[in-house]
């Protein structure tokens, strides 16, 4: 698979997916209050996909990774930490390449009694067992914790469709948030780099999201190789 589109969704899972709801840095209805963070101690948004779809009607799209979830999981359980609960997700990335979106199904997995090297190392045997370029992880954290440097935001009331749109017709998003992802149920995903929040924010609003109904969790995010 070509390394620069792989890299792209990598970083979009955001992948994650990775793994976007943020706000205007400094506005007090932007930050969640780090007490108010409901988060596992750690998240990993990964897929055994190799391929470059660019139809979003390729039957591929509709599998549960159900095998690949147990799998993982146990993967999780064997080095010492213990699985929580996973979620299928629907992602959409730009191809800067291939100049169109790329999709991709993956599953969002919940990690607890893991700390920063356990989980770097459970994603890294998951991106070798699988072949992926990077693995998305996000360790759930204080804002105010020297190694904040990403946010995960969650908005309801999103289709995939819309979040395609709105990555096509935006290209600073494109390049700088790169896509995001959609759950079985609706709830936009998006995992990004503090320093983004007022894009992201601005983005959550173009794919018709209500922001003051986005869930805004701190922490560390890393992509393993």
């Amino acid at each position: 698979m070509n390394n620069a589109v792989t890299g792209r969704r990598a970083r979009l899972l955001a992948s994650a997916v990775a793994a976007l709801l943020l706000g205007v840095i400094g506005a007090p209805s932007t930050y969640a209050s780090p007490d108010a963070q409901d988060c596992p101690a750690a998240e990993i948004f990964a897929t055994d996909n190799t391929a470059i779809i660019t139809d979003p009607d390729d039957p591929r799209l509709d599998t549960r990774l159900t095998r690949f979830g147990h799998e993982v999981r146990q993967i999780i359980r064997a080095h010492g930490a213990r699985p929580g609960r996973s979620e299928l997700l629907d992602g959409v990335f730009w191809s800067g390449e291939l100049r169109q979106a790329t999709y991709e199904r993956s599953r969002e997995f919940d990690v607890e009694r893991v700390g920063r090297d356990g989980l770097h190392h459970i994603a890294g045997v998951v991106a070798k067992q699988y072949h992926q370029e990077a693995v998305l992880t996000f360790r759930c954290l204080p804002r105010t914790s020297p190694e904040t440097d990403a946010v995960e935001i969650e908005v309801p009331g999103v289709r995939v469709s819309e979040l395609r749109e709105a990555l096509v017709a935006d290209p600073e998003a494109r390049e700088r948030l790169g896509g995001g992802s959609v759950t079985l149920d609706g709830r936009l995903v998006l995992v990004a780099a503090v320093d983004d929040l007022p894009l992201a924010r601005g983005f959550v609003s173009a794919v018709g999201a209500d922001w003051d109904r986005a869930q805004v969790r701190y922490g560390d995010r890393e992509f393993v190789r």
